[in-house]
């Protein structure tokens, strides 16, 4: 729980901190890549420990990946110039996206099967804190004594963290021997290769013309050729089982990460509303998230998770369509607000179980893989979405969102939700296939 605390911390801070760390490392053309190149090498991370997990149990990757990460904040917290802190934010993002599989893996082999349900919902309660005072001690930290302690301050908290787990894992969790094929040079390169188009994808808001379409179709069809060896086989088709619970994982990330972008810019750029105001509706999605992911715990075994997963990806589409239907028809703003709500506990509701049947569906010998493929499902996922939701706005809108009169904006942001509506409609469709047959 502590590293599932830190990780949201840390998330949440360093995004309020990165305006700052620009001005002064005069970095503004690469603000986006501050951000793209650590979720593009947590593509990398996750398949380096899902693989080390398998082979020989998750508390040596678990380390390494915390490692990583402490000294990916080091090199950012001291960096002089802004190619130093990219440095830094990949060797960061290694490390953040190695650190969730391992923690998977520890579920599987230290708790029994029911406490599943609530040991992931108790993930999800750990972002609610973070979220509302984050962003507050982060800001305060960086305006008065400067952005570097933003990151090296963590540094401190992730001592704290490891060390927490430590104690939490001694004479618990026993390395069993492993049945896991050899690890591959091949598997690593598919990582990369994937990586590289999640950061082609991340980065296409910031091209123009034509040239952005271009990257964008290369960059979904090379993602899609390298996800196929790293994910199980038939989750492209949809097969029942595991391969189902991959995509539809990949789904719901697309549906509601595409449209969070955009809400509290609608609520800024269509309505008037400030920053502050528009940023309760993602204080209010995150509760509520928590409150369904509680939901979904304390239901536990007694609904079939089929059920759970359609129910969330449900609510989840419902709360993207009042959304899209908001922007479209100038309706109340507090619709908007409400909508959103309602695809938090959607998400809530069906994300955990997800990672619950992943871990169902899992062995000893590919829990760490299986891990990775759901991991790398949210970053491909979150990243094909965001990028689909720009070409969106733009092509809907005639030009940027920053530029376009009251009418392009309300067309542009439409045309985004819409995209995140048709994620969210196909999560629905295919939720029942995510029990065996």
């Amino acid at each position: 729980m502590s590293l599932i605390v830190l990780s949201a911390f840390e998330s949440l801070a360093i995004m309020t901190a990165m305006p700052l760390v620009t001005a002064d490392l005069d970095g503004a053309n690469a603000y986006a890549l501050a951000f793209s190149a650590p979720i593009a090498a947590g593509v990398i991370g996750m398949i380096l420990a899902g693989d080390w997990a398998d082979r020989r149990g998750p508390r040596a990757p678990l380390y390494a990946a915390v490692i990583a990460l402490t000294v990916g904040l080091l090199i950012a917290g001291l960096a002089p110039s802004m190619p130093v802190f990219i440095g830094g934010r990949i060797v960061q993002g290694i490390g953040g996206g190695a650190i969730t599989v391992p923690i998977y893996v520890i579920v599987a082999r230290v708790y029994p099967e029911v406490r599943h349900p609530r040991i992931f919902a108790s993930f999800a309660a750990a972002w609610v804190l973070p979220s509302i005072i984050g962003p507050v001690i982060a800001g305060s930290v960086a305006e008065s004594v400067g952005w570097r302690w933003v990151f090296l301050g963590v540094v401190a908290l992730v001592v704290a963290a490891l060390a927490m787990v430590g104690i939490a894992l001694r004479g618990r969790l026993t390395d069993v021997a492993s049945t896991a094929p050899r690890w591959t040079p091949v598997r690593f390169g598919w990582s990369v290769l994937a990586a590289a188009a999640v950061l082609a994808l991340t980065l296409t808001a910031e091209l123009d013309g034509a040239v952005r379409w271009i990257v964008a179709v290369v960059s979904v069809v090379v993602a899609g050729v390298a996800l196929v060896p790293l994910v199980p086989r038939g989750t492209l088709r949809s097969a029942w089982g595991l391969p189902s619970v991959v995509l539809v994982r990949l789904l719901m990330a697309a549906a509601f990460f595409g449209a969070e972008a955009y809400v509290p810019y609608m609520l800024v750029k269509q309505y008037d509303y400030s920053a502050a105001f528009a940023g309760l509706a993602l204080t209010g999605a995150g509760v509520a998230w928590a409150l369904g992911s509680h939901l979904q715990g304390r239901a536990g075994q007694r609904i079939l998770s089929a059920d759970v997963v359609r129910w969330g990806a449900t609510g989840l589409f419902a709360g993207i369509v009042i959304v899209g239907l908001t922007s479209a028809l100038h309706l109340s703003p507090f619709l908007a607000i409400g909508g959103w709500v309602l695809a938090g506990v959607g998400m809530g509701f069906g994300y955990p179980r997800l990672s619950v049947l992943t871990l169902e569906y899992s062995d000893a010998s590919n829990q760490g893989a299986n891990s990775s493929s759901l991991a790398i499902a949210d970053a491909i996922g979150a990243a094909a979405a965001l990028a689909a939701t720009a070409l969106a706005v733009v092509t809907a809108a005639g030009t940027s969102a920053e530029e376009a009169s009251a009418a392009q904006t309300s067309a542009g942001f439409t045309a985004a939700f819409a995209v995140a509506a048709a994620c969210g409609v196909l999560a629905v469709a295919l939720g029942a296939r995510v029990r065996r047959r």
